[in-house]
């Protein structure tokens, strides 16, 4: 597989359950940043009832679909090339969900802000964002290991970092999006929904 993650190995197994209660009434998913699609082909296997649709920014495309191709889920449709600093978004389809994994701290921050811009203007009323990923709070890491994270992150490039949860949460609410849950994940990682108003 091309582009394959570790870390997406370790991590879809404990989020797979978050995404079936959080999103077990809903039908259409974009996925922010797919990446290898490992993510794409795990969760659409196990959730046949939703339409999964990837997305990467467009040098990450070619490796990504040639992953997706061979695919048995008629589930996962076509990805999309997605910045999502590029406003608005041009999605063909409507989904009543957003999910991304481990993007945030990769972003720089206008990125990051121009997200929460993006799903606020293309979900509905009752449309989730669902965020997996480290974050700060208070301004204090969640342990050690994250703050060596981020030094490592920013060394790498100084625009990226673990984000600060009160950050994100004011700018979902400025979006239209409320709060709806902040799950402990292992790894020091957290799962968050934010639900459209």
């Amino acid at each position: 597989m091309l582009n394959f993650s570790e870390a997406c190995e370790r991590n879809k197994g404990v989020i797979l359950p978050m995404l079936q209660h959080y999103l077990e009434s809903h039908r259409c998913v974009l996925e922010i940043g797919s990446g290898s699609g490992q993510h794409a082909l795990y969760f659409s296997q196990a959730m046949s009832s939703l339409t999964w649709v990837p997305s990467d920014l467009s040098f990450n495309l070619p490796a990504l679909l040639e992953n997706l191709q061979n695919s048995p889920c008629e589930n996962i449709l076509s990805p999309l090339a997605l910045d999502v600093g590029v406003q608005p978004w041009q999605i063909p389809h409507q989904p009543d969900a957003i999910f991304t994994a481990n993007t945030l701290h990769i972003m720089d921050e206008n990125s990051v802000r121009a997200f929460f811009d993006g799903a606020g203007a293309l979900l509905e009323c009752g449309g989730k964002l669902c965020v997996y990923g480290p974050f700060r709070y208070s301004g204090q890491y969640t342990s050690a290991s994250n703050a060596n994270f981020d030094l490592w992150l920013k060394d790498r490039d100084p625009r990226s970092g673990i984000r600060d949860f009160e950050t994100l949460d004011r700018w979902a609410q400025n979006n239209g999006m409320r709060l709806q849950h902040d799950h402990a994940m292992p790894a020091n990682n957290q799962f968050v929904v934010w639900v459209k108003n």
